[in-house]
Parts: C-alpha cells; structure tokens; sequence
C-alpha cells in the first residue's frame, strides 16, 4: 500500500471515527469504539473501500497511534468532538507540557489560556518537537510552555491518551509561559 493510500485510509477514519460516524451510518459505543466489520462496510457503502488489512496496516504504522485496534473493535485514541468517554484514568503529569499552535492565536490565549474548542480536552505534547509539528500544521508555529506540575497541584485532572498525548479540560493563562 503506498504512502498516499493510507493517508486516504488515515483521514477518512479521523472524520468518522473522532467527528462524523453518524455521516456514513456508524454508531460509536460510550468509549468511541465501533466493530471494524461494521466500519468497512458502511465505508463500502458510501464509496470508500478498504480492506481489513489495510486498515490494520494504517494503524499499526501510523507514527502519530491515532487509532487502536482490541480485538474486532477499532477507535480513535484522542481528539474527538462527538460525545465519547475513553476511559483514561487520571494521571500525574510531567512537570511541563507543551503545546504548540499558531501566532495569530497568542493574544486569545494570553487572555483566556488554552481551552478545548471543539474537542473534549486541551491537548498537549510530552516534548517541544512534537508540539512544534502540530503547531507547523496551522502556520509559523510557537510553542507554550505549560506548568503541569504547578496546575496538578492547584487540581487539574490530567489524562494520557494510548498513543502519548496529554489531555487537561483547559489551561488557564497563569501556567502558560509564552516564548520571547
């Protein structure tokens, strides 16, 4: 399969697995779970096909673990916007997190601190590479600094997702450090 292929694969799953599975007929459990049979063939019936094996092969390449295979069921790891309960447990964090976003977005976070959108959490990167390449995907990234340390104490609940990202339900701007 080549690299373009499983982008497609990658991308068609991050819309009907984390936004829309309502838009091709599937119906996620309470933890974001659906069968992979029941994902292959509403994916068939709207007119994308992909194998069972091509599937297994986006996932268990994927460099960023977007998804999970259990058994029969697939999901994805983190980032939905429709109504799903992973079942993470709290977690203590590092003592900083990162998060990388865009320029033009820093004098609405210097004012209301980093706030979940339309995800269910805040996401937020273990190290500055990785948060420096989800900034990239908006513009010229910036990286924040969070004092996870410091909000753990005040009692913000952290979780960590399967594939490593750091979910919080915001962060408010007193545990941002700004570069610069």
């Amino acid at each position: 399969m080549n690299t373009q292929r499983s982008v497609r694969i990658s991308k068609y799953l991050a819309r009907h697995l984390r936004h829309e599975p309502q838009r091709i007929g599937i119906v996620l459990d309470t933890h974001g779970w659906v069968a992979v049979s029941e994902l292959i063939e509403a994916a068939a019936r709207h007119g994308f096909h992909f194998s069972q094996a091509e599937l297994a092969k986006v996932v268990a390449e994927s460099d960023k673990r977007r998804y999970a295979i259990e058994g029969d069921r697939i999901r994805a790891n983190q980032g939905h916007t429709v109504s799903v309960d992973l079942g993470l447990p709290p977690a203590v964090p590092p003592a900083h997190l990162f998060h990388g976003t865009a320029a033009r977005s820093l004098d609405a976070i210097r004012d209301e601190g980093l706030r979940p959108m339309a995800r269910h959490a805040v996401h937020l990167s273990p190290d500055r590479g990785t948060a420096t390449r989800v900034g990239a995907r908006r513009g010229r990234p910036v990286v924040l600094t969070v004092d996870a340390a410091a909000m753990h104490r005040a009692g913000h609940l952290f979780q960590v997702s399967a594939n490593g990202v750091w979910l919080t339900a915001e962060v408010p701007p007193q545990f941002l450090r700004f570069p610069g």
